[in-house]
């Protein structure tokens, strides 16, 4: 099997789980450098990172505010170290908030491990029913 291949099949194996919302799949996977970017310029604007900073300052608050959280891969492609993942997912908030939401993820892979991801979504939606979970660590690139 090519890297490409197993990098996509990597990325396929987390989102088969997360579809039946087992979140820590994508956890598990991430390298002790991971960091989790988010483009552009809205309230989540910024990078986070390394992995134990981007579980409890970003993904623990994040999946907090959900009672229910799946997330589901449309189209998977693989170029060398980089996984490009459209995803939708079906959430509800604490607050009763339908969180239905549209990602592209563009994932970096080393040794079998995610060691970045891009995330684009639906900025809008996020502001509307989502609570800030803070402003990233001032040391990230």
């Amino acid at each position: 099997m090519s890297a490409e291949e197993a990098n996509k099949k990597l990325l396929q194996e987390i989102f088969d789980q997360m579809a039946k919302g087992n979140t820590r799949a994508m956890s598990d996977a991430m390298a002790d450098d991971f960091r989790w970017i988010f483009p552009g310029d809205w309230s989540w604007t910024g990078t986070w990172g390394p992995k134990d900073v981007t579980l409890k300052g970003l993904l623990r608050p994040l999946m907090a505010q959900f009672t229910e959280y799946r997330s589901e891969a449309d189209l998977i492609l693989a170029d060398g170290d980089r996984v490009i993942v459209q995803a939708h997912s079906e959430a509800t908030t604490t607050r009763g908030n339908a969180y239905n939401q549209t990602y592209c993820f563009i994932f970096r892979v080393a040794d079998g491990k995610l060691t970045e991801v891009i995330e684009h979504c639906d900025t809008a939606l996020v502001d509307r029913v989502l609570t800030p979970v803070g402003p990233p660590p001032a040391t990230n690139s």
